[in-house]
């Protein structure tokens, strides 16, 4: 049942994105009257799933998942019909129109895009609000267990203070900030350090075997999980959800203490407290010469973290008139974050184009039960990679359009038919590449 929920939530996503963003080429066709030959959700190699003609357009659904197209007359775009190019131009084709008007419907797309993308941001801080931890709530510093975190220097209980000079205000944004930028600064022990972030960086993160969990994490309490059946402790006494706050006297307030004071009772009897619901509890364990009790760990969650007083999120509500500006500087912190991600995906030496995904890595994460706040926030930012995507200076995209469009109204001379047929081709292929191996990356990590 959760795939299915994921796969609704993505195909339904995919598909209100595709008809706006060509519904953006569309709307400013027919208000410069040039005829729109075919609408249509999907691909229809040989057939479509469904069509209906209105007018002069064909409206259609096709059976290939891999985007959607409005067929312009008098353009050379996907469908490569070039047989229609020889004949002499008419008044209401594409080619037909001034230079100005061609470009209006080659943005029309990304426009719609951005600006859905900025509506879907504005009325969710509208309609939910905002609940995080605030970076400077984390007071007793981050919990460091990930190679790739060590190997950037980081140590548990360090303070991440900014990146890239950019004060971090959300706990939850260190994450990608780290992937996007290229140094740090950190307060350890009262002193403030800068660092580099070193160029592989992400490569080493993509190949760890736990690659897709966060390697930055606030420090947890030692939460008793489930008990190992082979544990020397499974009949001490202690129980699931117990946590741990002090070993032989001594209090430990989270995990990495819990773990380096169980070291110092190595193949001893010590004593344990424990809390309880609302209550404590001294248990005698025998510690293992690994200095381990054998029981799993269990996270909490940050709301029972919040009632335990470990942390204190922040939950904003927001009028129609402050969410809209929080909504545009949302939007536009995404492009730009997304901008520094492909910066370093076409740099090979920072070997973040191994963690490029398709469509099995955008389906996976929609969540697996179905929320409509994760459902159009994860639409918005799809949204804003859509834009940003269709920008590219790619021939077949609506950003190849627009520089040939460009240098046309530049230096006033239109490249030929032939020229642009040719770019087109070349944009495929470049196109068709990219996408064979993001999905080769889907399956090589499935097998894995």
């Amino acid at each position: 049942m959760e795939i299915v929920i994921k796969v609704s939530q993505f195909i339904l996503s995919l598909s209100l994105l595709i008809v706006l963003h060509e519904l953006g080429h569309f709307i400013p066709a027919k208000l410069f009257k040039t005829k729109v030959e075919k609408f249509y959700l999907f691909f229809d190699y040989k057939f479509s799933l469904f069509k209906k003609k209105i007018g002069e357009t064909v409206y259609g659904i096709g059976w290939i998942p891999l985007g959607g197209y409005v067929k312009i007359a008098g353009m050379i775009d996907e469908s490569m019909d070039t047989e229609q190019m020889k004949e002499a131009p008419k008044p209401y084709e594409f080619r037909s129109k001034p230079a100005w008007q061609r470009l209006i419907i080659m943005l029309g797309g990304v426009i719609v895009n951005f600006v859905l993308g900025i509506l879907i941001y504005i009325f969710l801080l509208w309609g939910y609000g905002e609940k995080f931890l605030p970076n400077e709530n984390v007071k007793d510093g981050i919990w460091v267990q990930n190679q790739a975190a060590k190997d950037l220097g980081l140590q548990t209980g360090d303070k991440i203070i900014s990146i890239d000079g950019n004060k971090i205000q959300k706990f939850n944004d260190i994450q990608i900030e780290f992937i996007n930028g290229t140094n740090f600064t950190i307060e350890r022990n009262g002193k403030i350090l800068q660092q580099k972030i070193p160029t592989d960086f992400i490569a080493k993160i993509l190949d760890q075997e736990n690659a897709k969990t966060s390697f930055i994490l606030p420090r947890y309490p030692f939460v008793v999980g489930k008990i190992a059946e082979d544990s020397p402790n499974i009949k001490s006494g202690l129980q699931p959800k117990d946590i741990i706050v002090s070993i032989n006297g001594t209090p430990v307030k989270y995990y990495d203490q819990v773990e380096n004071e169980l070291k110092k009772y190595k193949n001893q009897e010590t004593e344990l407290t424990v809390r309880r619901n609302n209550t404590t509890e001294n248990i005698k364990v025998i510690i293992s010469n690994e200095g381990k009790i054998g029981v799993f760990f269990s996270p909490l969650p940050l709301a029972d973290l919040e009632k335990l007083g470990y942390y204190q999120s922040a939950d904003k509500s927001y009028s129609l008139g402050q969410a809209i500006p929080l909504g545009i500087q949302e939007a536009w912190a995404k492009t730009v974050g997304y901008a520094k991600q492909m910066k370093k995906v076409i740099n090979p030496n920072t070997g973040a184009y191994k963690g490029l995904g398709g469509f099995i890595s955008i389906g996976s994460i929609f969540p697996s039960q179905w929320s409509w706040y994760a459902f159009w926030n994860i639409t918005a930012y799809l949204s804003i990679m859509l834009g940003f995507m269709n920008l590219l200076p790619i021939p077949a995209l609506d950003g190849g359009h627009v520089v040939f469009t460009l240098w046309e109204m530049i230096t006033g001379k239109k490249p030929s038919d032939k020229f642009l047929e040719y770019a087109q081709v070349a944009g495929f292929v470049i196109l068709l590449t990219l996408l064979l191996f993001a999905n080769g990356n889907d399956l090589f990590r499935a097998l894995q």
